[in-house]
């Protein structure tokens, strides 16, 4: 599902440094599952959890209602989008509310724009195609939505964590940094083993990967360029 900040990109890159030493039965927990870009690359035992419940309900959407979703710009059109903030009764909204947003950011806007020959993109047939090739890679992935630090994490666990970067977007709530990183030391010393992207990490992270990124933003703006880094609790 198409969400801000995903790691489809890099996912070639990190996934084998995460799953290297992965033992049969390990499972692989996500506490920020987001649009589940990640998470539909692994096999096996997997959790995803994510404090917005729409994000969830969009991946739950995908795994189990896939030809109930809109498959075209005229099953689903841009009015229908704007009711979206205050109609909780669509059925589909978490779905909607990130797979049909520009940049794929939570109610961000209608999609909009047009192919090289000036035809309108359909956004909506461009979602669910991008959703028919994810649903079967979701089955079997157990879903919740709910704080990183409520989760109940089975015993010697893989845990991915992809947080709010610090000094980007955020939660609406806030987000404490600070906590997130005491909570990955104290899932560590659990004996989970614990990876987290980010941009920076306390000293006593560990740098395993690194690799600029460019962003693709508007005509208008250009592009952005950020160095996108995997951390792992130094032992």
């Amino acid at each position: 599902m198409k969400y801000m900040g995903s790691k489809t990109r890099i996912a070639k890159h990190i996934l084998p440094i995460i799953l290297k030493d992965r033992k049969d039965g390990q499972a692989w927990v996500e506490p920020f599952v987001g649009g589940g870009n990640m998470i539909d690359k692994v096999d096996g035992i997997r959790y995803g959890f994510d404090l917005n419940k729409y994000a969830i309900a969009g991946l739950v959407s995908i795994r189990d209602c896939l030809y109930d979703l809109p498959k075209n710009n005229s099953q689903f059109t841009e009015d229908m989008y704007k009711e979206l903030r205050s109609n909780d009764d669509y059925n589909h909204k978490g779905y909607a509310s990130f797979a049909l947003s520009y940049g794929g950011k939570f109610m961000g806007g209608w999609c909009r724009g047009n192919k090289p020959n000036g035809e309108p993109r359909d956004y909506v047939r461009e979602a669910y195609n991008n959703a028919v090739k994810q649903s079967p890679k979701l089955q079997g992935v157990t879903l919740y939505s709910c704080s990183y630090s409520d989760i109940s994490i089975p015993h010697n666990s893989i845990i991915y964590c992809d947080p709010p970067y610090q000094n980007t977007t955020s939660y609406k709530d806030g987000f404490s940094h600070d906590g997130f990183w005491q909570w990955c030391r104290d899932m560590a010393n659990k004996g989970h083993t614990v990876f987290v992207s980010e941009y920076v990490a306390p000293s006593d992270f560990e740098c395993v990967w690194e690799k600029e990124i460019v962003s693709s933003l508007t005509v208008n703006t250009g592009n952005k360029k950020g160095v996108e880094r995997l951390f792992r609790v130094a032992k």
